[in-house]
């Protein structure tokens, strides 16, 4: 694929490819039934050694269902699989789910961020594929793609975003999501007052804004340092890789 497509193209992209298929082929199988769909993932399990995962909104198990799912992936990593999981910026704004996350990540389930959409997705191998037919988490029914056509569609979607996508310890990730968009908008160089006038909102809000990004970042205030340059440096470090 062309590297000038954006993102959101080749999610929209895949999104066709999926509105299209009609008389599904051999190795294209729906599945509308959700516990079906999980237990043909926790088969493909054992025999992978590796996962390519995208969640638009991280986990959605609670209590028990939480701890269960989080100890097979950790057993998982523990037997040799490597995994890598993208998952929207949105999910680190919940503390319980920035955790799981950031736990995980320290074990070896390795995590970036994005801001774009992204659908929801489980790669094992270069063998199977379970991706949801609407492009939110657990929305019903579930494609399971063994044609190796989608399949390497699918992979190469994943890897283009990973590799546009920021590391999940980024300081930026603190930040809530009307200070990344003050920070964005002072990164294209954009003046307080500017900034205001983009987001509605008055000038004295984004003096606030601006305060506790530079607080949350830990910039305090200095005779030899500016503050406002060095928070857009970790904003760039953040989404440009």
């Amino acid at each position: 694929m062309n590297d000038s497509v954006s993102l959101a193209q080749l999610v929209h992209r895949l999104e066709e490819v999926v509105g299209e298929l009609r008389g599904i082929p051999v190795d294209v199988e729906r599945v509308d039934d959700d516990a079906l769909a999980r237990q043909q993932i926790a088969q493909a399990v054992p025999a992978a050694g590796e996962l390519r995962a995208m969640h638009p909104l991280g986990s959605m198990e609670q209590g028990s269902q939480e701890q269960k799912s989080r100890r097979r992936v950790l057993d998982a990593l523990q037997r040799g699989m490597t995994m890598r999981t993208i998952v929207h910026a949105s999910v680190l704004d919940e503390p319980r789910k920035a955790a799981r996350i950031r736990q995980l990540h320290a074990s070896g389930d390795l995590h970036r961020v994005v801001d774009e959409p992204i659908q929801q997705v489980l790669i094992f191998d270069r063998a199977v594929a379970f991706l949801r037919m609407a492009p939110f988490v657990y929305a019903p029914g579930t494609l399971v793609i063994r044609q190796q056509s989608l399949l390497t569609a699918l992979i190469d979607l994943f890897e283009r975003t990973w590799a546009k996508a920021r590391e999940v310890d980024e300081p930026t990730h603190r930040l809530s999501i009307r200070e990344r968009e003050v920070l964005a908008l002072i990164a294209d160089g954009r003046s307080n007052s500017a900034v205001a006038r983009a987001l509605s909102i008055t000038e004295a809000a984004v003096g606030k804004h601006v305060a506790s990004v530079f607080a949350k970042l830990k910039l305090p205030e200095t005779p030899d340092d500016n503050r406002r340059v060095l928070a857009v440096l970790a904003y760039l470090r953040g989404t440009v890789r």
